[in-house]
């Protein structure tokens, strides 16, 4: 008796609750699609969850849960600090530093990793047309340990030496080019050069073919990060980071309280 009488007062709770004017007011559902270049492939799944305001419900402001993979041919990663970067002139369209031969450079022939990220999206309603922009905020990503070449004309790293004397410090040259990287694991919005990990930010425009179904359309600025297992002690740096814009489409597929 005891667990009917609770089964049925959670009924009735969230049966006020899908009533309520608040719930009314709540949009969301699952965004699946792709972003996409000739080197850079991300496919991923949102899932949000909007809050429509005023009476005509016009403006929203919500939330998103963004799963995605990344995969990458021939890429470059550059000096991500923002200690390190601060004060030069930038990155360029394809992400690469405009002026600073003290930006070093990891270089892969491939690169693949996973990511899951919290993160924001307002969006405007016009009728069965949404505009909207969405950011990543906090998430983790995991992926595959890869051998990157590292270009330096200045970075040492220190090993320990194999017959127990002091360290061994060595310069990135030669076979030493050739470092073991990993991707960053915590992925953080802090603004700029700021930023670590693995974060994307979108515009985009949707539009219904039926209450169930929509297509959306967009333009998505990725970045990406990965970390050397060997740190370089003349810059106090291990981590790189690529940065792209590509064209997203997606479908989207609204959910129903």
């Amino acid at each position: 008796m005891k667990k009917i009488l609770v089964a049925l007062l959670t009924f009735v709770s969230l049966s006020s609750f899908a009533q309520s004017p608040v719930a009314a007011r709540l949009s969301s559902g699952y965004d699946v699609g792709m972003a996409y270049t000739p080197q850079h492939y991300n496919p991923s799944i949102t899932y949000y969850q909007l809050l429509n305001t005023g009476n005509r419900r016009l403006f929203a402001l919500g939330w998103t849960l963004r799963a995605g993979a990344f995969y990458g041919d021939n890429l470059n990663y550059y000096t991500a600090p923002a200690r390190l970067t601060r004060g030069k002139t930038g990155f360029g369209a394809l992400g690469a530093p405009l002026i600073d031969k003290n930006i070093d450079t990891m270089r892969y022939d491939y690169v693949s990793m996973t990511s899951i990220s919290a993160g924001i999206r307002a969006q405007l309603n016009l009728g069965i047309v949404e505009i909207g922009a969405s950011a990543d905020l906090i998430g983790l990503t995991l992926g595959k340990s890869r051998i990157g070449r590292y270009k330096s004309s200045t970075g040492q790293y220190t090993v320990k030496n194999a017959t127990g004397g002091d360290s061994l410090t060595l310069y990135f040259q030669g076979v030493n080019t050739f470092q073991k990287t990993s991707p960053s694991t915590f992925n953080v919005r802090l603004l700029g050069d700021n930023d670590i990990g693995t974060l994307a930010t979108e515009v985009y425009a949707r539009v219904y073919i039926t209450q169930r179904f929509a297509v959306k359309a967009g333009y998505q600025w990725l970045t990406t990060e990965t970390s050397a297992a060997n740190r370089d002690v003349v810059a106090d740096n291990n981590r790189f980071r690529h940065r792209v814009g590509m064209g997203y489409l997606a479908l989207t597929f609204p959910v129903f309280f």
